[in-house]
């Protein structure tokens, strides 16, 4: 199967940036994807980097925003791994990753679970924890494990999509650092990014997806110098080899394939899950053991 990966920075306006977002889309298209995957909150700047109450009305646009993605996945005839802003009710609102057919049909969404709340990062503020569990995405390509950002520091995560049959773990994902770390701070930074989702293909046997965005992004409020997005966006296999990388600053497409039958091969000589001792990990439900 055919996978793209959309790695891009934002424009100045939602408009602009859409309308960048669907030409990446057709090229990849035009390449021959039949999956194409988005980054994080993928339709305007990362607004999280505050607390700015104002910034709820992004979610104003959930429903208007789901007809635009059906459209595109139709028009393009991809399965649309998309990452929008939803709002529930008022004062309810999450971080939703929905995935779209190629006939532009919804088949499935994720809630992010878990939500980050770091100088930059004040995701609390504006997402409630997914109330949807971990249950992968069927789709006409395959079950996607459909996960976002933060969840992918948590093997728990990534493995409770394994055991319910996902065939590939999807990362969409927004992060970076601030200009005024280290060189040797950024480097650690990016590197254990890397390693952890390298981590999950190898402890499940599963090819990782992982989309990040690229570009500096101010803070509006003046507070911070904002955030340098590091791109790398990648795809491992399921013994955690790096198939495909992304520069860490440049736009880019990038069209890979992705063998979904390697993993069933890789599962037979390491089959991690016939020797877990499920009995003997209980306390895993526990927040910390004194």
């Amino acid at each position: 199967m055919k996978v793209g990966l959309i790695q891009h920075a934002v424009e100045s306006t939602k408009e602009k940036t859409l309308a960048k977002t669907v030409s990446l889309i057709e090229k990849a298209a035009k390449q021959g994807a039949e999956l194409v995957v988005l980054q994080e909150l993928h339709q305007d700047r990362y607004f999280c980097i505050n607390e700015d109450v104002d910034c709820f009305d992004l979610a104003s646009s959930w429903e208007a925003d789901i007809a635009f993605w059906s459209g595109i996945a139709k028009a393009n005839t991809v399965v649309l791994v998309t990452s929008l802003f939803e709002k529930r009710s008022a004062g309810l609102y999450h971080n939703t990753a929905v995935v779209f057919e190629k006939d532009g049909t919804v088949a499935g969404k994720y809630r992010k679970m878990h939500i980050p709340d770091d100088p930059g990062f004040y995701e609390k503020f504006y997402f409630t924890p997914g109330d949807m569990g971990y249950n992968p995405i069927q789709t006409s390509v395959g079950k996607l494990g459909l996960l976002v950002c933060w969840d992918q520091w948590y093997p728990e995560a990534a493995r409770l999509m394994a055991l319910k049959g996902a065939e590939m773990l999807i990362y969409p994902t927004a992060i970076g650092w601030f200009d005024e770390d280290a060189e040797d701070e950024k480097k650690r930074q990016c590197d254990a990014w890397e390693t952890i989702q390298r981590g999950h293909a190898v402890a499940n046997g599963l090819p990782v997806i992982s989309v990040n965005r690229i570009g500096k992004e101010a803070d509006n409020h003046g507070v911070l110098d904002g955030i340098r997005f590091w791109g790398n966006s990648f795809v491992a296999g399921p013994q955690g080899e790096i198939i495909v990388r992304a520069s860490h600053d440049k736009e880019e497409v990038l069209i890979v394939e992705v063998d979904l039958e390697r993993g069933e091969h890789v599962r037979r000589i390491w089959p991690f899950l016939r020797d877990r001792r499920i009995e003997t990990y209980g306390d895993l439900t526990k927040r910390f053991i004194d």
